[in-house]
C-alpha cells in the first residue's frame, strides 16, 4: 500500500477561502482530485480546517455544506497594464469579506485607492493583492514591483532626501500627476484604517491609530524595489469614510480638504533636533494649500528659537490665511511658540 501523500497545510490555507466558496458541497471530492488523496485523508484535512476556523459546516453530517469561516485569506497576482482598480474588488475580493457596512466601505476605499496609485504611479508591471480576516480584524496588502513611492515623489518634486517625500506625503494634497489625482488618497486612507504602513525604497512610513504619532524607520534592504502598502482595521470599528472626510473639513457645508495634521516628528531625521530656519522652510512647503494646519509635536521634546521664529512669526505673517495650530507640545515648545507670535523683531 502506498504511503499517504503529505500536503502542506499552508497550501490548503492559501486557497481554502476560494475553494470552499466555489465548492460548498463537494470540498472533499475537490481535494481528492486535486491532491490525489483518499476521501479519508481529505476529510481529515477538512476537519482541521474547520477546527482552525477556516471553514464552517452546516447541514446533515452525511451531506455537509461548507462555507468560509471567521478566518479568511484571498490573494491575486495581476498585471498592471490595462487593470482597473474596481475590477478585482467587484469580481473577486468583495465576496470574501464578512464585515459591517462601515468597515466594508473602508476596506473597499483602501483597496481601490491604493490599487489605483499602483496602476497610475508605480511604473511597475505587476501587483499582488492580499486580503486576510480573522476574528478581530481585516488586513489588506497592495504590493507592486515599480520604482517605489518615495523615490517617485523625490524625483518628481526634486527633493534632496527621500525621507522628505514621506513627510510631504503625510501632509496630504501631494500628487505627482495633478491631472489624474487630487493627492488626497494616501492621507485619507491612512486615517480610515487602524494601522497603515508603506514600505518602499528601504524606508517605512506608518500611521497607527493606537500610537500617538506617525513614525518612520529606516529599514535597509527590506524591499529592493516597488511599494508595499498594508492596512488593517478592527471588525468592530465604528469609524466611517464620511466621518474621516468630515474631520478635515472646516464645516459641514465646506466640502474641501482644508485641514491637515502634520506629524512634526517626521520632520526630524535621525537624532537631529528642529532648530534651524532651513528645517522650518522645509517643513512649511505646501502649507498654503490648507486653511488650518495642526502641528502635532507628539514625540518632539523641544525646538530651536530660529525654527520657531521662521514657522510661527515669519510664515504666519506672510500667510495670514493659514491658521497654524500647535498641539501635543511640551512647555519648552509652548514658550518658543508664544515668544515667536508675540515678537515684533526678527532674528
Amino acid at each position: 500500500m502506498a504511503a499517504p501523500r503529505f500536503i502542506a497545510f499552508d497550501d490548503l490555507v492559501r486557497q481554502v477561502t476560494v475553494d470552499v466558496t466555489e465548492h460548498p458541497r463537494d470540498l472533499s471530492r475537490l481535494y481528492c482530485d486535486r491532491y490525489q488523496i483518499s476521501r479519508v485523508t481529505a476529510n481529515r484535512y477538512i476537519q482541521r480546517l474547520e477546527r482552525d476556523g477556516w471553514i464552517s459546516r452546516s447541514g446533515p453530517s452525511t451531506h455537509p455544506v461548507y462555507s468560509p469561516g471567521f478566518m479568511r485569506q484571498v490573494a491575486a497576482l495581476l498585471p498592471l497594464a490595462g487593470l482597473e482598480e474596481d475590477s478585482p474588488w467587484e469580481q473577486t475580493f468583495s465576496r470574501y469579506i464578512a464585515a459591517s457596512p462601515n468597515v466594508r466601505n473602508i476596506v473597499h476605499h483602501g483597496f481601490t485607492e491604493m490599487l489605483n496609485n499602483a496602476i497610475d504611479h508605480s511604473q511597475g508591471s505587476e501587483v499582488i493583492l492580499y486580503l486576510t480576516q480573522d476574528q478581530r480584524s481585516v488586513r489588506l496588502v497592495v504590493s507592486d514591483n515599480g520604482v517605489g513611492i518615495f523615490k517617485k515623489i523625490s524625483n518628481a518634486l526634486g527633493l534632496p532626501d527621500p525621507r522628505q517625500a514621506i513627510f510631504e506625503l503625510a501632509k496630504g494634497k501631494l500628487t505627482t500627476d495633478p491631472s489624474k489625482h487630487s493627492g488626497e488618497g494616501v492621507f485619507f486612507t491612512s486615517r480610515m484604517f487602524d494601522s497603515f504602513a508603506i514600505h518602499a525604497n528601504n524606508l517605512r512610513y506608518s500611521h497607527d491609530d493606537a500610537i500617538a504619532d506617525d513614525w518612520l524607520l529606516e529599514l535597509p534592504n527590506l524591499f529592493a524595489e516597488g511599494t508595499t502598502i498594508s492596512m488593517q482595521i478592527a471588525l468592530d470599528s465604528s469609524r466611517t469614510t464620511r466621518g474621516i472626510f468630515e474631520q478635515y473639513m472646516d464645516a459641514p457645508e465646506d466640502f474641501g480638504f482644508n485641514k491637515t495634521v502634520v506629524p512634526m516628528k517626521l520632520a526630524q531625521y535621525g537624532d537631529e533636533q528642529l532648530i534651524s530656519r532651513s528645517q522650518a522652510k522645509r517643513l512649511i512647503a505646501r502649507f498654503d494649500r490648507f486653511k488650518r494646519v495642526m502641528l502635532d509635536f507628539e514625540g518632539v521634546a523641544e525646538i530651536g528659537q530660529a525654527f520657531a521664529d521662521e514657522l510661527f512669526r515669519v510664515y504666519a505673517r506672510e500667510h495670514p490665511d493659514v491658521d497654524l495650530l500647535p498641539v501635543n507640545y511640551s512647555e519648552q515648545i509652548e514658550r518658543m511658540w508664544l515668544r515667536a507670535v508675540n515678537s515684533d523683531i526678527g532674528t
